[in-house]
């Protein structure tokens, strides 16, 4: 998609804003922007997965005790 879109930049409070065109809208409620250059770049931020979570996480180097895990009793009908 290389449309280009004049856009007007705004005041709300002492923020600088600009109004999104709908055919620009980004899916979810947040974003994450970054200078490149003289440009801001605005990215949907992605919804993190449990596996995306796992991923970051740090290895643990601990040594675990062992635990005893007997085999329940049978259930009884009752």
């Amino acid at each position: 998609m290389n449309e280009i879109r004049h856009v007007r930049l705004f005041r709300n409070g002492r923020n600088q804003a600009v109004r999104i065109p709908v055919e620009f809208e980004l899916p979810g409620d947040e974003a994450l922007m970054r200078r490149d250059g003289d440009r801001l770049v605005i990215e949907p931020l992605a919804k993190r997965g449990l596996s995306a979570l796992l991923e970051s996480l740090e290895p643990l180097d601990g040594v675990f005790p062992e635990i005893s895990d007997p085999v329940p009793a049978p259930e009884r009908d009752i």
